[in-house]
Parts: C-alpha cells; structure tokens; sequence
C-alpha cells in the first residue's frame, strides 16, 4: 500500500519560497502543487520552477482562496511578506470557515507577525477552524546543528553537565528588496528579520534533546539595536537609489545591527545565557550563520562559510555579479568559499521533511505558532529594552501593545 502524500502549495513566490522549492528535492511524502502571489508573472515562474526540478506539478492560483478550495491542496506554507501576514491568514481562514475547502495544516515562515498583537491575532484565526501549525525555523534543522547538539549532549552534558552558554549570529550585507528595509512594512530592521533564528536556535542549543522548550525559560533580556552602516550619507543614498524612494535611511532608518542577552531558568534550577548578534552591516564572502555551545568540559561551534570547498579568481576573470556560490554573495574574485546545496546546508530540507510529516500524521510538529509567538515576545522585548536602555524581566507588562519605534519611523539612531 502506497504511502498517502501531502499536496503543498505557497504563499508567496519570490526568494523565501524558491529556496523551500530547491529544498524539495529531498522530501517525501508530498508534492509542491501550487502557488499564489499577488504578482501573478512571479507566481508563474515559481510555479514552473518547481515543475522543472520535478517536485511537482505546480500551478499558479488566482487567488488564496481558489488555493484553499482545491481538493489538490492539503497544506499551505506561508512566505509572504511580513506586512501581509494578517491578510493573508484571514482569506485562509475565511475560506474554510465559509466552507470552501479544508486543510491539514498551516506552516508560516519566520517572523510569526511583526509585533505581539498581531502574532496574537494569527494564532488565534488560526486556532479558530482548527488547523495544525508549523513555526518554519529552518536553522534549528541546518544538519551541523543538528549533529553537534545531539553529540555534544549525548558525550559532554551526558557525564560533566549541561551546558550553560549557547551564541548564534546571522549576518550579511543586507536584503533583496525593498520591503524589508521599512520599519513600517517589515516591523522593525534586522532585529525583527533576523534574530528570530538567533534567539531561537540559542534556547534550542541549550534544551536537552526530548524535552520541551519550556524547560529552558526566558527570564532577562537585555537587547540593543544600532545603524552602522546604512545610515551613513554615501551608503543612504546607494541604498535608495537601489531600492527606490521609499528606502530613506537619511530620513527613517531601520537598525542593521542588534545584539541579544538573553537569561535563561532551566527546569533543573541552572541559570543559562543564550547569546546573539545579527547585521546587515556584515562585510564577507556572504552570508555567514554560526553557532557555539559551551558546557563544563566541551564546546562546539559551527560556521556556514567553513564549507569545506573554496574557489580562487584572479584579477583577469570578470563577470556579472551573482549568488551562484553563496546566498548575499558580495564578490566575485579572490579566495571564495562555496556552500553547495545551500537549503539543505541552512535547514530547509530538514524543516520541511518535518513539517510534511507532522501534517501526515506521523509526527508531532516539533515548532507551532505558540513557539512563534513567544519568538515575537522576545523579539519586542529586546527592542523595548534597547529603547529603555537597561535589562528587562521577561514578559514585561503591556509588551502586547508594545510596536517598536523602529516600526513607527520614529526611531533616531
């Protein structure tokens, strides 16, 4: 008897879900059906690219709705934009609740919402016709991540115990469009975009394998947010004439740099630190993750770009500038390290595997909205703090109200 499989279509079609479409290739048990985005020629390109790695026989929707509506389709991956995410989940919901059609599961990207009110508000919608969930958190599934946290706990926490400081950073020279560089639209600036991998993958690193986040609890946070490259005058006014008027660092800047402290309580009464850093402000072969964990008599570390395979370029090779080597690529000659297969070396095959499998029925979802709540929560906490200058008990009182000025355009760096 054959295996059932799960027909997946996307929310979105451009960078985000490309990468889940290479990522496909090594998944089973589902096939990428459909696509949908408010830009029907990109929806079309999407759509034919995963037929043409055949992982599917995809087409692209007229509407989120006609996507809901087709039998084809059993679950959703959500990889829209930030400022779209109530929208997008109200037609969903609206679309089962009006008996249109019905879904096994709903799988969002990173971040959940851009504050906690809205967070709030999806989980909730959601929660409302009943749908299963999946916290798309690629970097918990990078394999060099999963590898060293089930070595390290297994030998090192395992006979001198456990660990009690986790780093983890994400850095690069900043994002493909224009959206993510407005406070207004995306929530906030690279705090909001990226250190929700960060702060995650820390708690994840320092919670024993088998148990639940919760036994690890945030208790302090200490955050703090700068702009250290954008806003100076020669890179502003490259970075408009890049992304368009709208992007006016002179005028409302977003931070590119923050940095997290975050306090933990384990449930066996320790006291742990989860450090973390992210930028857009990274200047490098590209984008560089990494990770350490460090424990009594043991440590380990990870970094994206000790990829093991390097390319060399002299002076008299010319080309057209590219990310054929690795993602946020920033040049093209010299000594260059390559990532190959840079979806699964970053965890979305792994994550995506997963997903598919808990929306079959033959796993528990390892993240839900919850977790991509409570990542939300953190996320404002560590803005509040930067705006108050000192260290915060977490949950702060009133942090459900809280939006960063960083997304009201009042921040001043």
């Amino acid at each position: 008897m054959s295996s059932p499989r799960l027909g997946v279509a996307f929310i979105g079609s451009g960078f985000n879900t490309r990468f889940h479409l290479q990522a496909w290739r090594g998944v089973r048990d589902a096939d990428v059906v459909g696509i949908w985005s408010p830009n029907a020629k990109n929806a079309e390109s999407a759509a034919k690219l995963a037929r043409d790695i055949d992982v599917g026989a995809a087409k692209a929707y007229k509407s989120i709705t006609a996507m809901v509506a087709d039998p084809a389709v059993d679950a959703i991956w959500l990889c829209g934009p930030n400022q779209a995410r109530i929208e997008n989940v109200e037609e969903i919901v609206h679309a089962i609740h009006s008996g249109k059609g019905t879904l096994k599961g709903l799988a969002c990207e990173k971040p959940l919402a851009r504050n906690v009110a809205e967070a709030q508000d999806v989980a909730k919608l959601v929660r409302s016709v009943g749908l299963k969930t999946g916290y798309l958190e690629n970097q918990l599934f990078a394999p060099h991540v999963e590898a060293g946290k089930k070595l390290i706990w297994a030998r090192g926490a395992a006979t001198t115990g456990r660990p009690y400081l986790a780093r983890a950073a994400e850095e690069h020279s900043g994002p493909h469009m224009p959206w993510f560089w407005q406070g207004s639209l995306q929530g906030g600036g690279v705090l909001n975009d990226m250190m929700c991998h960060s702060a995650l993958v820390v708690r994840h690193l320092l919670t024993e394998p088998g148990k639940p986040l919760s036994t690890v609890k945030p208790v302090r946070v200490t955050g703090h947010i700068a702009s250290l490259k954008w806003t100076r005058p020669a890179y502003a006014k490259k970075l408009k004439a890049q992304m368009g008027a709208a992007v006016d660092y002179t005028k409302r800047a977003s931070e590119d740099f923050a940095s997290l402290m975050i306090e933990f309580e384990t449930a066996d009464g320790h006291k742990v630190i989860g450090e973390a850093t992210t930028s857009w402000s990274y200047v490098g072969a590209g984008l560089r993750l990494s990770a350490e964990l460090l424990g009594p008599e043991y440590s380990m570390k990870w970094n994206s770009l000790d990829s093991g395979l390097q390319l060399f370029f002299s002076r008299e090779v010319t080309g057209k500038a590219g990310e054929d080597l690795v993602e946020k690529q920033n040049a093209e000659q010299g000594v260059m390290p390559v990532v190959p297969e840079e979806y699964l070396a970053y965890g979305y095959t792994g994550e995506d595997r997963h997903f598919v499998r808990a929306f079959l029925g033959k796993e528990e979802p390892m993240l839900t909205f919850d977790d991509g709540l409570e990542v939300v929560k953190m996320l404002m906490t560590a803005y509040q703090s930067a705006e108050s200058g000192r260290t915060l008990a977490y949950p702060p009182r009133g942090i459900e109200k809280f939006v960063p000025a960083v997304a009201k355009g009042t921040w001043r760096p």
